[in-house]
């Protein structure tokens, strides 16, 4: 009787729930107060998501004017900076995405083409 490869169920499962429809997306918007920048990209994040991720997400924006101690934690070098803490891997896209496509592929929603 012939051998079958083995799958590796793991790689094979974390394949699936990377893909999986109904993944539920963290989302930290770093801004600097309510510069012109900053509510350009609180509207536009909130508008991807919206279109691309509509009940699937949290976004929680955090105005480093108030909570300075939190751009240490996070690292956050410029603002406005998004983070995305789920699902994983964890990423970070800095601007005022206005280029839906690049915000997109930083969520790994589009591959980069």
């Amino acid at each position: 009787m012939p051998q079958s490869p083995l799958i590796d169920s793991t790689d094979a499962f974390e394949q699936a729930l990377r893909h999986s429809p109904q993944e539920q997306y963290s989302l930290l918007l770093y801004v600097a107060g309510t510069s012109p920048q900053s509510l350009r990209a609180i509207a536009n994040i909130k508008q991807i998501c919206e279109a691309h991720l509509q009940g699937r997400y949290e976004l929680k924006v955090i105005d480093l004017y108030q909570q300075p101690q939190l751009a240490l934690g996070e690292q956050i070098i410029a603002a406005p900076t998004l983070i995305k803490k789920l699902p994983m891997p964890l990423r970070r896209v800095i601007g005022d995405f206005s280029n839906a496509e690049r915000v997109l592929v930083g969520l790994d929603l589009r591959r980069k083409t």
